[in-house]
């Protein structure tokens, strides 16, 4: 689903050149739930920004299905983005006057559809990811645990070829963090969505069933789990 060549990317730090990424090359596969891991500045979230088209790259390819995303203009990674891409962040980054259902039917109102179309589809996603009775609570009506459900319920309501995911349990304790992750692996499993993670949360590396270990901006290791 995602090839990705000869990924560089730089940035400049005063007189100082930053080497986030060196060279990287790797193929991911549709239904993957894969972490990429590492400390801090090792480029994982770097990498997983130019794979959901935010950031740019400095040389090499970046492929989603048959879309070289590498190589769009802003505009074209933005449409692209809005139609495929569904994204989870640390933050939640919910729309704080919305309730849950509004913060869910956000990216499908952006698509045009109408709430006949869209009133079905998040009832559904917010009954799966355990919401239901909660659609019209607004966030701070809600603990961090349900916030990041209604983040994963925005992120699947558009059946999105891909799921990126910036830290997610790390606003969360252990335990409703492993919630978390159990319902996003359930998730993966229901709907076949290609989850990649960026992490340093030794629970997310467990829970992956792909390990992509970066350090100073190169793959250290790949491994795989059953």
């Amino acid at each position: 689903m995602i090839e990705i060549k000869n990924l560089t990317k730089d940035y400049q730090s005063g007189a100082t050149v930053v080497k986030a990424l060196r060279g990287i090359t790797v193929d991911i596969d549709s239904g993957e739930f894969t972490a990429i891991a590492g400390p801090s500045g090792s480029g994982k979230t770097t990498m997983l920004n130019i794979i959901g088209c935010i950031d740019s790259l400095d040389s090499g390819t970046v492929k989603i299905g048959d879309q070289e995303v590498s190589t769009m203009a802003k505009v074209e990674k933005s449409y692209f983005r809005r139609e495929n891409l569904g994204f989870i962040f640390q933050s939640y980054n919910l729309i704080p006057v919305l309730t849950a259902y509004e913060n869910v039917a956000f990216p499908l109102n952006l698509l045009g559809l109408s709430e006949k179309e869209i009133k079905p589809r998040v009832m559904q996603i917010l009954k799966e990811v355990g919401l239901e009775g909660m659609e019209n609570r607004i966030p701070s009506k809600l603990s961090g645990g349900q916030q990041q459900r209604v983040s994963i319920a925005r992120a699947l309501v558009k059946n999105p070829k891909l799921v990126l995911a910036d830290e997610p349990t790390a606003n969360l304790d252990s335990n409703t963090g492993r919630e978390i992750l159990d319902l996003m692996l359930k998730m993966n499993e229901k709907h076949n969505t290609t989850f990649i993670f960026s992490t340093h949360d030794q629970m997310v590396m467990e829970c992956a069933k792909r390990l992509l270990y970066l350090h100073d901006g190169a793959i250290i290791r790949d491994e795989r789990r059953e």
